[in-house]
């Protein structure tokens, strides 16, 4: 792989992970690389207090995609980032925690590599390592989760069709992104596939940020006890044992000032 000085004299994209929103989280390379851009493309979830290291120089772009509303389709997005490569800029495109976690980085990489360009990926702590720090939660734990399973409540084809047996499984942590739309439907499923209603569950809201609130419930009462907080996206489902770790220990665990419980049910 070209170093980076030759990488950015022709043109160059780093799909770089914006992390969970505190911005001293970002990687060194990571705020080293927004800091020097001379281009930024950056999504919806990346926080204003990462949006201020980008140089007033550099040309910015907004990319975000909200439930309903997507300022650019996604081929639009790869696009973009072929053009602006192929000016020669150093092109940083800044996407909300780790981008080859439920960001599509995977498709833009393939977009720039196919246009013949250097695409380089710069990891990010994502929303789920976040959430769990912050909540006091630990993904995994030896005593209750062997395993530790990732998915998505918001499939491409806008279908909630999960491998629900696959993740009702016990001994484990499911964390599910942008599921808050399908959260019904998400609990009803889990449990019609032998999770037991009782299993604790939480939703967190804005992981790692002054904004941070949490849902602890059950899988059973999950549903209606988010609505009666009133959360909004972006959240993460947390369901497993695990969960009540994060419950019991909350007060110490916590490390973000300012952050509220929305509702302990």
């Amino acid at each position: 792989m070209e170093d980076e000085h030759d990488a950015a004299t022709c043109g160059c994209v780093y799909l770089v992970g914006a992390g969970p929103g505190d911005p001293e989280l970002l990687t060194l390379k990571a705020a080293r690389l927004i800091e020097s851009a001379e281009a930024v493309v950056y999504d919806h979830l990346v926080s204003q207090a990462v949006l201020k290291l980008i140089p007033p120089t550099a040309r910015r772009v907004y990319a975000g995609k909200e439930a309903g509303n997507h300022a650019l389709p996604q081929h639009e997005i790869n696009r973009l980032l072929v053009e602006l490569a192929s000016e020669g800029l150093r092109v940083v495109r800044l996407k909300g925690g780790d981008p080859f976690i439920f960001g599509r980085g995977g498709e833009e990489m393939q977009a720039v590599q196919a246009a013949g360009l250097h695409c380089e990926i710069i990891p990010g702590i994502t929303a789920a390592a976040g959430a769990g720090a912050t909540s006091g939660i630990p993904l995994t734990h030896r005593e209750h989760a062997q395993t530790l399973v990732f998915a998505t409540g918001h499939l491409k084809d806008d279908t909630v069709d999960l491998d629900w047996e696959a993740l009702a499984r016990p001994n484990q942590t499911v964390v599910i992104y942008m599921g808050l739309g399908a959260l019904d439907i998400i609990c009803r499923e889990l449990a019609a596939h032998g999770l037991p209603a009782c299993t604790p569950a939480a939703v967190i809201h804005g992981a790692t940020t002054a904004e941070q609130r949490s849902v602890y419930s059950t899988l059973g009462k999950l549903p209606a006890a988010v609505l009666e907080a009133g959360l909004r996206p972006p959240a993460l489902i947390i369901i497993g044992d695990v969960v009540t770790i994060g419950r019991n220990a909350l007060q110490s665990a916590c490390t973000l000032a300012g952050q509220g419980i929305a509702a302990m049910q």
